[in-house]
């Protein structure tokens, strides 16, 4: 029976445990150009330093015009190659697996960063409180966003970095794509679910012919696109296209997305329930995350077979050590919940962070 401190294998990269630290966009930390910053360094390797098996990297934008914000980090130029060799090496030097999560925002980019939203479809409604227009993207332009997103993952590579990440939940592009909601084309990369999926699947592919076998390529997705059963089969298809890895999120929010209802019993929410389900269906690698605060709650869930990796966000942002305290069995300093994060705020620190506690004292 696995358990939270077993060891994994993905291609041919073992992750020494089951805790995933997953993508969490650090506001504040980066600038205009989407290079890797100091505060970037310091805060993945205090998580590598604390024990984490498999640390995945911020969405970071394969294209400047597709940003979710003006600070976010990018792989759209081979000048940001550098910092995330950089981020590579203070990761690796802890026994940590480092992915990049590479996006697109489609939709989903705001005004200071683009007045030209790209989508599946031409749309124009009420997105994400606010009306906004977006362009179908035209035929023709598909393969170029895709190759930039190849070209993206192989400067991953070359940095030195174990694998990419697609990101395909949270209402951004891939997500878009594979939403029936959105995605109104008529062509190949519309209408049923294989055409919904093809956009990402042909990148899989680039991908894997272009960086060999060695490489991880994984791909995070909602249990809710637009509803789970869809979902299960979502995974399905991106298993057969050769993804080694899924990460089990949200997708869009409602009217085009529906969250599963959550068993009498089951101790988590929908979000983790759904990573659990689409589990059963696949035999790649799943990452369940949202709302797993403590050691406890990601041990029960590989212990029981229901996932083989648990991410744990907030917890780690508070303690950068937590890893390791688990696995001696020390105490944790627990999150509370607060509405916007505190670490991304002005102050830029936790406020149940050791260093503040010391503080106050």
């Amino acid at each position: 029976m696995s358990n939270l401190f077993s060891p994994i294998k993905i291609r041919n990269a073992i992750i020494k445990n089951r805790v995933v630290m997953p993508p969490m966009v650090c506001f504040g930390f980066g600038r205009d150009d989407g290079l890797v910053t100091e505060k970037h360094i310091s805060h993945y390797e205090a998580r590598a330093n604390g024990g984490v098996g498999l640390i995945i990297i911020e969405a970071t934008c394969i294209d400047k015009s597709g940003r979710l914000s003006t600070d976010q980090l990018g792989l759209w130029s081979d000048e940001q190659i550098p910092g995330f060799s950089r981020l590579a090496g203070v990761c690796h030097q802890y026994g940590a697996k480092v992915l990049v999560q590479i996006h697109h925002a489609g939709l989903s980019a705001p005004k200071c960063v683009t007045s030209s939203l790209l989508a599946p479809s031409n749309y124009r409604g009420k997105w994400r409180d606010e009306v906004i227009s977006a362009r179908a993207l035209k035929l023709a332009e598909i393969p170029s966003l895709q190759s930039k997103y190849v070209v993206a993952a192989l400067r991953a590579q070359k940095a030195g970095l174990d694998g990419i990440e697609f990101h395909g939940a949270h209402g951004f592009l891939i997500s878009q794509f594979f939403s029936p909601g959105i995605n109104k084309r008529t062509d190949d990369y519309g209408g049923d679910l294989d055409n919904r999926i093809r956009f990402v699947a042909e990148m899989i592919a680039g991908i894997r012919q272009a960086a060999g076998n060695d490489f991880i390529i994984g791909c995070r997705m909602g249990c809710n696109e637009p509803n789970l059963k869809t979902s299960i089969e979502i995974a399905k298809i991106l298993e057969k296209s050769r993804v080694d890895l899924l990460h089990v999120s949200t997708g869009l929010r409602p009217p085009h997305g529906k969250g599963p209802a959550v068993p009498e019993g089951f101790n988590y929410n929908w979000i983790v329930y759904g990573g659990t389900e689409i589990k059963k269906h696949v035999n790649v690698p799943v990452i369940v995350v949202n709302g797993i605060r403590t050691p406890e709650q990601a041990a029960y869930l590989v212990e029981q077979g229901l996932t083989d990796f648990a991410a744990i966000g907030k917890g780690l942002l508070i303690d950068s050590e937590r890893v390791n305290e688990a696995q001696h069995r020390e105490p944790i300093i627990p999150c509370i919940d607060c509405k916007r994060c505190k670490l991304f705020g002005p102050e830029g620190v936790c406020v149940q962070s050791k260093s503040v506690k010391k503080k106050t004292k």
